[in-house]
C-alpha cells in the first residue's frame, strides 16, 4: 500500500541542503553541461579523456554507492531490518559472479547475463529516481500530485524506462542476428518518447490548473533533466558517462542530509557537526577511490594469476556490476518514508510535519523513486 504525507506547513524555501545546491545537484549542473553540447550539434559529447573520466567517476559516482552502504551498514539494527539488502542479495551476487568469472575460461555467457541484468536494472533505477526527485520537491513545496497527474508523469517515465532498455539492447547486442529487430524496437521507443514528453507536460499543466502554479523549479529540473540525459545518450552512447555522474550528484544530497541530521540529534555543538561531516566526507572519498581504482585492479591481478587472462579481464567489470546491482536493490529498500525514522532522518531539519496518512493509491516506484517522495519520497 502506498502512503501519502499530508501537506507540510509552509516554510521558507525548504530544501534538502540549500535551494541553490539542490537545484544544481538535482539536474541543474547536467543541464548546464549537456544542453550547450546538444545544441552545438557535435557528435562527441564526452569531451574528457578516459583517465579524467576514471577520476571523475571515482570522486563522484563511486561515493554515491558508498554513501548508500553507510546507510544500510551503519549498525546491527539496520542490517537486521534489511537482511535481503545487507546480507542475502550481496551473497547471491558474489556467488554468481564467482561462477561467471570461473566459467569465463570457456564462455562469456554468464558474464553477459550479469551485464544485461545491470543494464536493464539501471533503466528502472534512473527513471525511478527522477520521479522520486519530482515528488520530493513537490512535497517540500507543500503540495502533492493528484492521481491523474501522477499517472501522466510516471507513465511518461515508464516509456523512458522502456526507451533506455531498448537503447541498451541496441548498443549491446546490435551486431548479433537480432540487430535489425533491436534497431526497430529502438526506433519505435524513440518515437514514443514524444508521448512521454507530452504526457509529462499534460500532468504538469493539470497541476498548474488545479493549484494555480506549476510544480517547484527543482521538480521541473529533475523532470527535464532525464529527457536531456537520454537525448545525450541517443546522440552519443558514451554520454552515459555524464548521465551516471549527474545521477550520482542527484542522489548524494540525500545521504549527506541524513548524516547531518543524525549528527545534530546527538550533539548541540556546531563545531562537532562540522568535524563529523568533514571526517565523513574524507572517509567517503578515500573508500570510493579504493573501490574504484585499487580493489578492481588487485582483484583482476589475482584472478589472472589464478585462472588466466580472460577471467582476469572480466573480474573488474564484475566487481563494478556487483556494486551497481547491489546499490539499485539497496536503494529500493532503504528510502521508504513510510518509516517515521527515515522521514526524521531526511526532513528532521525542517519544521515538524503532520503524520503520514495511508491512501489506496498504487505503490510508488521503488528506489529513490518514492523513497523521498510522496510516501514521502530511485
Amino acid at each position: 500500500m502506498g502512503l501519502a504525507l499530508t501537506e507540510p506547513a509552509a516554510v521558507t524555501r525548504p530544501a534538502i541542503i540549500s535551494p541553490l545546491v539542490d537545484a544544481l545537484s538535482v539536474g541543474g549542473l547536467s543541464l548546464l553541461l549537456l544542453l550547450p553540447l546538444l545544441l552545438s550539434g557535435r557528435s562527441d559529447l564526452v569531451i574528457v579523456s578516459l583517465g579524467m573520466q576514471a577520476w571523475i567517476a571515482a570522486l563522484v559516482n563511486m561515493p554515491h554507492f558508498m554513501a548508500s552502504y553507510r546507510l544500510i551498514y551503519r549498525g546491527r539494527d539496520t542490517i537486521n531490518a534489511h537482511r535481503w539488502a545487507a546480507i542475502y542479495v550481496p551473497l547471491i551476487l558474489i556467488g554468481y559472479i564467482a561462477f561467471a568469472v570461473w566459467r569465463s575460461q570457456e564462455t562469456d555467457l554468464y558474464v553477459s547475463i550479469l551485464m544485461t541484468l545491470q543494464g536493464g536494472y539501471l533503466a528502472w533505477h534512473y527513471t525511478g529516481q527522477a520521479w522520486g526527485m519530482m515528488a520530493t520537491y513537490v512535497y517540500l513545496d507543500g503540495r502533492s500530485f493528484q492521481p491523474l497527474e501522477r499517472r501522466l508523469i510516471r507513465g511518461g517515465l515508464y516509456l523512458l524506462l522502456a526507451w533506455h532498455v531498448a537503447w541498451f539492447f541496441r548498443w549491446g547486442f546490435g551486431t548479433t542476428r537480432f540487430g535489425p529487430l533491436l534497431e526497430s524496437l529502438y526506433l519505435m521507443m524513440t518515437l514514443l518518447s514524444a508521448v512521454a514528453l507530452a504526457g509529462g507536460l499534460a500532468g504538469l499543466a493539470l497541476m498548474k490548473v488545479r493549484t494555480g502554479r506549476f510544480p517547484p523549479v527543482k521538480a521541473l529540473i529533475a523532470w527535464g533533466a532525464i529527457f536531456v540525459w537520454y537525448a545525450a545518450m541517443a546522440r552519443d552512447p558514451r554520454a552515459i558517462f555524464w548521465v551516471q555522474i549527474a545521477h550520482a550528484l542527484q542522489y548524494l544530497a540525500f545521504p549527506v542530509r541524513v548524516e547531518i541530521n543524525r549528527t545534530r540529534r546527538n550533539t548541540t555543538a556546531p563545531s562537532r557537526v562540522v568535524t563529523h561531516m568533514a571526517v565523513y566526507l574524507i572517509v567517503l572519498l578515500a573508500v570510493s577511490v579504493a573501490m574504484a581504482v585499487w580493489i578492481p585492479a588487485r582483484a583482476m591481478d589475482v584472478v589472472t594469476n589464478w585462472l588466466g587472462r580472460r577471467p582476469g579481464e572480466v573480474t573488474a567489470l564484475s566487481v563494478l556490476a556487483f556494486l551497481n546491482i547491489h546499490h539499485y536493490f539497496t536503494d529500493g529498500v532503504m528510502w521508504k518514508l513510510r518509516n517515521p525514522a527515515v522521514r526524521e532522518d531526511l526532513f528532521g531539519h525542517l519544521p515538524a510535519r503532520a503524520p503520514a496518512t495511508p491512501v489506496t493509491a498504487p505503490p510508488a516506484a521503488k528506489p529513490k523513486h518514492e523513497s523521498r517522495q510522496r510516501r514521502a519520497a530511485g
